[in-house]
This record gives structure tokens, C-alpha cells and sequence, in this order.
């Protein structure tokens, strides 16, 4: 089974109040920064712009900054800090992927992500239940180029048919798994309304999902 992550195994996503501190090390003000995270997005996420570092500085700049090294070490901290702030696990994903795995499921999660992703998931406890773990900023593809789910199926040694796609839509994700030779399902969960999202796809017609704990007896059903 393939995993998203942001608004699939955690709570809706909201940019939260430790980004003012990211700014602030920058040497720019919210709105601008907010404004460049926004529309820089796939670029940042596709491992274009370089490093953790190199890609920050480059966003402050954008933003109007000119942030010192210290700063800008600093400014890389704060926002592994901040974008960890906006991510609250879903109460119940812990125990449905335990679920899962107890069934013989083996779990890949595959993020369209920048670099704070990757340096804070293992903290979490869903770290341990992941077999695979797909990054774009590390592979340098997005959702919904095939390529990523692909080596999500490389790493787990099954192929695309054999397996599961569950998202919440986000970056054209579902029907990229569809073209991969998936199947899709959309977490279709209330708290969505204002999440985060980029490139979503409100017009999914394929199976959706109300919560996570459905997801076990599908998984049964598919047996």
C-alpha cells in the first residue's frame, strides 16, 4: 500500500505562527514569504533549487531578504521547527497501518515534500511502520509523474498493480497512481475544507474513503 502524507496520514495542514520566525531570520516579512513558499512549491519540491540551505536562501531572497549564513543556519532550523508545527498525525494512523502491516501489508509513503519532511518524519511514530519511503525532493520527480510511484513499487518489490494508493488528492495525486496501474481511493476526511493543498482534484470520481479506519476491511475485501 502507497501512502500520502500531508492531509492522508496527518490532520488538514494550515500554515501556523513559527513561520513569523522564519521570516524574521530572513530578513522578510510573512506575507512576501508566504507568497514565494506558495508559488514555488513544485520547484522547491522537485529538488531544483538545491540543498535545504541553498533552497531557503533562495526563497528568502525571492521574498526580499539578504540573510547572513548564521541566519540563514538558523532559518533552515526554524522551518524544519515550523513545518513540523503544521503536522498533527491523524489520531487513528498509528493504529491502521499496525492494521495493516498485522495483515501482511507492506507500506510505502510517497510525499511531494521539500526538505523539512525527510529531517523530521523519523521523530514520528508512524516512522517505524513505513517499509519504504519515497521523497520528491530526494528523487526529484513530483506527483503525478509515474516515475515516483514507480520506485515506491521498486522498493517494495511489487508492481503497480498489486497495489493501493491512498491520498487526498493533492498534486493530481490519485489520478497519477491511476496511470501508474494503481488503484486510487481519496480520503475524502471532513477537516480537509482549507487544508494546504497544491494542484488538488476536486472532481475524483474513483472510490474515496471517509477516515483511515475504513481502510482494513478494504484491504479484506481485496483479498
Amino acid at each position: 500500500m502507497l501512502f500520502d502524507f500531508f492531509g492522508t496520514l496527518t490532520c488538514a495542514v494550515r500554515r501556523g505562527p513559527q513561520h513569523a520566525a522564519v521570516a524574521a531570520l530572513l530578513g522578510c516579512a510573512v506575507e512576501p514569504l508566504v507568497d514565494v513558499l506558495d508559488r514555488s512549491f513544485y520547484l522547491r519540491a522537485s529538488g531544483a533549487l538545491g540543498n535545504a540551505a541553498d533552497t531557503l536562501r533562495w526563497v528568502g531572497e525571492q521574498a526580499g531578504g539578504r540573510p547572513s549564513a548564521a541566519d540563514l543556519r538558523a532559518a533552515v532550523a526554524a522551518r524544519i521547527e515550523a513545518v513540523r508545527a503544521d503536522t498533527r498525525l491523524r489520531p487513528e494512523a498509528v493504529t491502521v497501518l499496525r492494521a495493516l502491516r498485522h495483515r501482511g501489508a507492506r507500506i510505502a509513503l510517497v510525499s511531494d515534500c521539500t526538505h523539512e519532511l525527510p529531517a523530521f518524519l523519523p521523530q514520528l511514530p508512524v516512522a517505524p511502520l513505513l517499509d519504504v519511503r519515497v521523497f520528491s525532493v530526494q528523487v526529484g520527480r513530483c506527483k503525478p509523474d509515474p516515475a515516483i510511484y514507480r520506485a515506491a513499487c521498486r522498493r517494495l518489490g511489487v508492481a503497480p498493480a498489486d497495489c493501493l494508493y491512498v491520498g487526498d488528492g493533492g498534486s493530481q495525486e490519485l489520478t497519477g497512481a491511476v496511470r501508474a496501474g494503481m488503484t486510487a481511493v481519496r480520503l475524502a476526511a471532513a477537516d480537509l475544507d482549507g487544508h494546504l493543498v497544491f494542484d488538488g482534484e476536486p472532481d475524483w470520481t474513483g472510490p474515496a474513503l471517509d477516515s483511515l479506519t475504513q481502510l482494513p476491511a478494504m484491504l479484506d475485501a481485496r483479498v
